[in-house]
């Protein structure tokens, strides 16, 4: 069997038993992570950088639509590279290559075939409300592998069988793929389709958008422009990698320069709507993970802490304090429910609150 052809049954073999990566690197084995811990591939000898390198070009040969020959040449000079990559019948992933001590390895993370739902996912009906909003700034947020791309795409999903609209999106690579329902969606590529999320978010607001789905807020340029489509009427998307709402109106400040964060806080202020922060956590009885959320939503007390400075402490309270009314909830809130109802052990819900002590005490009071 050909080395590609390993490959692909490894893939396969990857899907069949509900991993949700496959490893890729010289000196060892294929491995696969399932249910978040790493399991080498039985019955596959340990791959040589020879084999990384032809495998990493099979990759590349597909993403940039050129040649396998074309792509041996152009993995010698590799450092890092994002892209999808599909095996006809079996599925799709998204994959990362880097170079490491003179050979190429990868990730490759399975992509789901049908568009989750909210329900799916695990994540609270309010979900619904956000999708539905006119205009305004929504913001995706948690660590890498925290489930940011399916809620994204839960997101469009929703909205594209609500509405009649036009949904552009900008990602890297292009993940889940959405067809024309009610609305008419466009999906753009960095590298294949456009040089940059900026040049692409430029571009996009010359495109008769409503909703415009920004992969990453990776730059100043890129939030700048992003916060200019959602105060001219868009409704925009996005990730951020911070761990909760506080901090992420906090990073989204610190990009500007001091002389400008006072007026991003009034843009932040009036334009953000929610902001949806996520943990994967597992499960008490071991069948895989569950997803623990925060959920804010930028009502006008909120709208005053972003703002102030000096009321930016208070935001966490005002949003355990909304939860029956605007469906809002805290990581901790969401984290009591989930103890409570037997889906995670104290460990571990313990270790993800923002205040294990609180959480702990709010616990004794239940």
């Amino acid at each position: 069997m050909s080395n590609v052809a390993i490959f692909n049954s490894v893939l396969k073999k990857a899907l069949e038993v509900g991993a949700s990566d496959v490893h890729v690197s010289a000196g060892g084995p294929f491995r696969l992570r399932i249910r978040g811990r790493m399991t080498p591939v039985a019955g596959v000898e340990p791959l040589t950088p020879a084999e990384t390198n032809e495998i990493a070009a099979l990759i590349v040969a597909s993403a940039r639509r050129i040649t396998v020959d074309a792509a041996v040449d152009a993995v010698r000079t590799l450092k890092d590279f994002d892209c999808s990559y599909s095996v006809p019948s079996v599925g799709r992933f998204r994959v990362n290559l880097c170079s490491q001590r003179g050979s190429l390895s990868a990730v490759l993370r399975s992509i789901a075939d049908q568009i989750p739902s909210f329900s799916a996912l695990g994540l609270p009906d309010v979900m619904q409300e956000i999708a539905m909003e006119e205009r305004g700034l929504v913001l995706l947020t948690g660590t890498t592998g925290s489930g940011k791309s399916s809620t994204l795409a839960a997101l469009v999903g929703y909205i594209n069988a609500q509405k009649a609209g036009k949904i552009i999106t900008i990602e890297d690579p292009i993940e889940f793929l959405h067809r024309d329902m009610k609305s008419n969606v466009i999906q753009r590529e960095i590298g294949g389709d456009t040089e940059s999320f900026d040049a692409a978010l430029r571009a996009a607001l010359r495109q008769d958008p409503d909703i415009i789905l920004v992969g990453e807020m990776r730059d100043r340029a890129t939030i700048d422009i992003a916060l200019k489509a959602a105060e001219t009427g868009h409704l925009v998307f996005s990730t951020v990698h911070t761990t909760d709402a506080q901090r992420t109106i906090a990073r989204l400040i610190s990009v500007f320069d001091a002389a400008e964060q006072a007026g991003t806080r009034l843009r932040l202020a009036e334009s953000l709507r929610a902001v949806i922060s996520q943990r994967l956590l597992p499960r008490k009885d071991g069948s895989g993970r569950v997803v623990a959320v925060e959920v804010m939503r930028n009502t006008a007390t909120i709208a005053d802490c972003i703002a102030n400075s000096e009321r930016s402490v208070e935001i966490r309270d005002h949003i355990a304090e909304g939860r029956a009314q605007y469906g809002m909830q805290t990581f901790d809130q969401h984290l009591m429910e989930l103890y409570t109802s037997d889906q995670l052990t104290m460990e571990v819900a313990r270790g993800a609150a923002t205040s294990p002590a609180d959480f702990e005490r709010n616990l004794a009071f239940q």
